[in-house]
């Protein structure tokens, strides 16, 4: 009777083990299984939101910085291409000098050499020559109207890097001052002749 009992306890005990076993390999798998999917989900989300956000920051930084200098290198060579092409086809490019190269310039130019004659080579001979020499070196240079009561005068002014607009006399080379209400001569130390030179209007042609 004893025997037969233990054969039960025995079957009874194995068949428990033997379903326990089962059943946590079942739980096992259904619980790696979720947990997994679960997991790669959430990390998959996670991730992607995270990698997306960053990729596209840096994407945006780089292509903004690599946009902005292929922008600027192509607008460039493009500018200096058509700048080339324009002052091969028109024969100058001007640009404004510094005081210095202006007033170099106006050492080196002989304009001031020539002499003047009533109704033939006056004032506005000169500054007109003095222009003409200038934009031959490349260098900008206006011819400027003094407009009195009864009469005018011609002079030149560039309109330098480092100290703006500068007038000079293309007869003498010399830098002048011009103020509309005061007389030209006296303002320039120069002899009036006897006429009225006080300025009323300037007028630069570039």
């Amino acid at each position: 009777m004893w025997l037969k009992r233990i054969l039960i306890s025995v079957c009874v005990t194995a068949a428990l083990v033997g379903g326990g076993f089962v059943l946590y390999n079942t739980a096992y798998a259904f619980g790696d299984a979720d947990g997994y999917n679960s997991g790669y989900s959430a990390g998959h989300d996670v991730g992607y939101n995270l990698g997306h956000e960053e990729g596209y920051d840096l994407g945006m930084e780089d292509g903004y910085d690599q946009g902005t200098a292929d922008g600027y290198a192509s607008g460039y060579d493009t500018g200096y291409t058509e700048g080339l092409e324009y002052s091969a086809e028109h024969g100058f490019c001007l640009r404004n000098p510094t005081y210095a190269e202006a007033t170099d310039f106006l050492r080196a130019d002989r304009t001031d050499r020539n002499r003047y004659v009533e109704d033939s080579y006056v004032c506005s001979h000169f500054a007109r020559d003095v222009c003409n020499n200038a934009e031959a070196e490349g260098l900008r240079c206006a011819f400027v109207e003094l407009r009195y009561r009864d009469s005018g005068h011609s002079i030149i002014a560039f309109d330098t890097t480092d100290r703006g607009l500068v007038y000079f006399e293309p007869q003498f080379d010399d830098e002048v001052r011009v103020e509309i209400g005061r007389s030209y001569s006296l303002m320039n130390d120069y002899v009036a002749d006897g006429f009225n030179d006080v300025i009323l209007d300037v007028l630069v042609i570039w």
